[in-house]
């Protein structure tokens, strides 16, 4: 089977996507010019098959026809393979038509083609080229239809691009096209088409959406007898997925929470299952009682309810802005002016939901493991909530909201009064939570692992780890309103920088003295991928570096540590030995993170004097209590990491629990290795351990969605449950640096200028960083800290100026502006850029 009419069933593993989804359209009735289909049982024979190809066109009556490649892999729900592969249109005789078939076959193989497969991770030796060739349509007008926004994501609106003539001048981009959206109201009477035509499209385009399932790209033509032909039809590949449907007012606002840690990749299943109770409980600790839903492997919260409660929304745009960030903020601030989110009347609380509501401070870590009484461990400093079945507090479950103050303010006065003691009580509570962390030696059948999993970690009280935290964050946030316009802006930040008692510094400072201690393995370390050397270590091979010490202090840590389906450096030192071998380029010795930090504290140290004096002098109460408060601060905000550092050592002894047990369903055929478990939930594990149920095809499926959305270069801050990107609705009406060229604007997070190269990284564990690289990342978690000991500034596209990567910066003196929309993609690597971290610009250079 070489050559088959379009109008048969074609399976796509025989005729490639585009031939098969027009054979779709053929089949659920749609006008589609006649054609045939070069099968890929062709291709793989190595041979063009002139006669049948001759046959098939002169039984098309020849003329002019399109030749269009059709690759196995194309015009899928995951690839579009848009103009990768080669096209011709109006080829005439069919000599032509065979050579223009073979040039479609030459195209899979294109420098183009090859770079697109090798970025979806598709394995070229799986692809294999149809071709199809179809009757042209001689085109009045053509177009693409799409029945989705494809910018805003919005599943209630279409959009059609026109012109006069082929539809070659839309897709190719050269020439102007006319514009519509349509949403359901008349559009407007203008450009080549006309009311009733787009009302037809409109009609094609929901009728091809109900019947294929999922939001389509249409190619059409308009032929010159005013008939309507359909040319092609595929999924759009680029939609971030669609909330799950929920009962209540809409629309929906999902507000997204992973990026305040660092978090824009997916998380794994199992993560997710762990972490939906964490962020909940960290969002009420904030007095954000919402519901946590997975979107496209990502934590959102459901913030509607808040958002039309007249008291409620009232906050919102503030506590956006202090804890997720400034684009969260702006996001925040278009939904409430929006009428659909007006408030509405009543006397209900979204706040106090019903007693089984998730949501709920009180029901908040029923089953969450290793935390009494304290917040989650991804947000460390925040004051815990209580767990309904904490052995600390059987005799105080409705403890008044008095008592609870009461304790706090005690806790906080307590850790100002006495830093060094407060630090001290820090230091011996993450030691009790390291030790009472490890398994128990009793772990020996699936079920034992499964329950311990489950069972609630180390009980007691933790205001010992609380208290010291949340007094120094206090301690750091207050003097700035405090002090008003009598601090220089940047100032406090300055302040702030080279801060004592962070463990994450201590982490990369003790990286930075390996290295130093590992010079005489120079060439291994800088010849050698990191990749290999991590092989090498773990089979004992790998010469002694002084890697084992640091990874018993710190290998519980990794990049996206608080998901619980991701490798920690003791698994996986890679990162770490990539991390290492850019130190090793760093040769200027006044550039040394160690004399870096001093420098900063030092600064931090004389302005804190500085503007303690003029304080003191412009503001005689509020400066002295300013500059107590700093100094409080330098003794204690650096503890901010403790709380998160003290959790992990929980979550990685759940993981090594998990990893023996699925090796134990792998040996059971239940899964195909023992990472697979990472891809099921603790629910799915426990079923699979009951039932021995074959769970491969499921972890198969989940595993190639994760690599798609890993591929994902944004992910929508704010989004509403018809699809919409908020912020991408908020471009569309003008970008905040719309008219400065070559500036991006973000939000000052780290004081200082510098200009150097950018260095684009998206994954820490092979980044090549050059001392002087300015770093550009989508976002930042401890895991990607090391790399800022070499780098002369950072720019991030999301966070908040508290999250950790502008706190880390801040502490080593380097300049930094966060929150720079879509950094990665128009900024290059190589490119002189110039980041001013007190005016929040970056200046690329044209």
């Amino acid at each position: 089977m070489v050559v088959l009419p379009l109008a048969e069933a074609l399976p796509p593993a025989l005729a490639g996507g585009k031939a098969a989804g027009l054979a779709e359209l053929i089949r659920l009735g749609e006008r589609v010019p006649p054609g045939f289909c070069v099968t890929t049982d062709a291709y793989a024979g190595g041979e063009l098959p002139r006669v049948e190809i001759l046959a098939a066109y002169e039984e098309m009556g020849g003329g002019p026809v399109a030749v269009r490649s059709s690759a196995t892999a194309e015009d899928m729900p995951a690839a579009s393979f848009a103009g990768q592969h080669d096209t011709f249109l109006g080829v005439t005789g069919g000599e032509a038509v065979v050579a223009a078939i073979g040039k479609c076959w030459e195209s899979l193989h294109s420098e183009r083609a090859v770079a697109y497969r090798k970025a979806r991770d598709i394995d070229p030796a799986t692809v294999r080229m149809a071709v199809v060739v179809q009757r042209m349509v001689d085109a009045a007008v053509a177009g693409v239809l799409f029945t989705a926004n494809p910018v805003t994501g919005r599943r209630t609106e279409m959009v059609v691009d026109a012109a006069a003539g082929p539809g070659t001048i839309v897709v190719d981009g050269a020439f102007p096209v006319d514009h519509y959206r349509l949403d359901g109201s008349s559009p407007p009477e203008r450009g080549c088409l006309s009311r009733d035509r787009l009302a037809e499209l409109r009609a094609v385009g929901e009728r091809l959406q109900r019947r294929l399932g999922v939001p389509q790209d249409v190619e059409w033509a308009i032929d010159r007898d005013g008939v309507l032909w359909l040319l092609q039809s595929r999924p759009i590949t680029t939609l971030f997925p669609l909330p799950p449907p929920v009962d209540g007012p809409q629309p929906r606002i999902y507000v997204e929470f992973g990026h305040v840690q660092g978090m824009l990749r997916p998380v794994t299943p199992m993560g997710m299952s762990s972490l939906k109770q964490t962020v909940q409980a960290m969002a009420a600790s904030v007095g954000l009682r919402v519901q946590i839903t997975d979107i496209g492997g990502r934590l959102y919260g459901d913030l509607s309810d808040l958002a039309r409660h007249p008291i409620a929304r009232k906050r919102l745009v503030k506590l956006m802005a202090v804890d997720f960030g400034p684009r969260a903020q702006a996001v925040m601030e278009h939904v409430l002016a929006d009428p659909r989110f007006a408030p509405r009347g009543g006397r209900s609380r979204p706040e106090a939901a019903h007693e089984s509501d998730p949501g709920r401070p009180e029901a908040a870590h029923e089953s969450d493991p290793g935390r009494p009484e304290t917040a989650d461990e991804n947000e460390p400093g925040r004051p815990k909530v209580a767990r309904a079945n904490d052995p600390g507090r059987r005799k105080s479950r409705k403890a008044t909201p008095v008592r609870t103050a009461a304790r706090a303010v005690s806790g906080v006065v307590r850790a100002l009064a006495r830093p060094e003691a407060a630090r001290a009580r820090v230091t011996e509570a993450v030691e009790r939570i390291r030790l009472a962390s490890a398994p128990r030696d009793d772990l020996r059948t699936a079920a034992d692992r499964l329950r311990y999993v489950r069972e609630d970690g180390p009980a007691g009280r933790a205001d010992d780890l609380t208290w010291p935290i949340v007094a120094g964050m206090l301690a750091a946030a207050l003097p700035a309103q405090l002090l008003g316009d009598v601090a220089r802006p940047g100032e406090i930040h300055t302040v702030l920088g080279g801060m004592p008692h962070n463990v994450t510094i201590e982490m990369d400072l003790a990286l930075w003295d390996l290295a130093d201690r590992a010079g005489e393995h120079r060439d291994l370390l800088l010849g050698t991928p990191p990749a290999e050397l991590a092989a090498r270590y773990l089979r004992g091979d790998l010469p002694d570096l002084g890697l084992a010490a640091f990874l018993e202090a710190y290998g519980h840590r990794g990049v996206a540590e608080a998901d619980l389906g991701v490798p920690r450096w003791a698994e996986d030192p890679a990162p770490v030995l990539a991390a290492i071998a850019n130190y090793l380029r760093l040769t200027d010795p006044e550039q040394a993170p160690g004399r870096r930090f001093d420098r900063a504290a030092a600064t931090a140290e004389a302005t804190l004097v500085e503007l303690t004096a003029r304080a003191r002098r412009r503001r005689p109460v509020r400066g002295r209590i300013a500059g107590f408060l700093l100094r409080r601060a330098r003794s204690l905000a650096g503890l901010r990491e403790a709380g998160k550092f003290a959790g992990l050592y929980r979550l990685q002894a759940q993981r090594r629990e998990l990893m023996l047990l699925g090796a134990d369903l792998a040996e059971a055929g239940v899964l195909a290795e023992a990472g697979d478990i990472m891809f099921l939930t603790l629910d799915e594990v426990a079923a699979a351990v009951r039932e021995g149920a074959d769970r491969r095809d499921t972890v198969a499926a989940r595993r190639a969605e994760y690599r798609r959305e890993s591929r994902r270069r944004t992910v929508p801050v704010g989004l509403l449950s018809d699809g919409t990107d908020v912020e991408a609705v908020l471009s569309a009406a003008g970008p905040a640096d719309a008219g400065v060229r070559g500036v991006l604007r973000g939000i000052g997070a780290s004081g200082g200028r510098v200009t150097g190269p950018a260095r684009v990284v998206r994954d820490p564990a092979t980044a090549v960083v050059e001392p002087g690289d300015i770093l550009v990342v989508a976002t930042t978690d401890p895991g990607w800290t090391p790399l800022f000991l070499t780098a002369a500034g950072l720019v991030t596209e999301t966070g908040a100026v508290m999250a950790h990567g502008p706190t880390v910066a801040r502490e080593y003196g380097i300049p930094a502006v966060i929150s720079v929309p879509g950094a990665t993609e128009r900024i290059a690597t190589g490119q002189p850029i110039t980041v001013d971290g007190a005016a929040g610009t970056v200046t690329v250079a044209s």
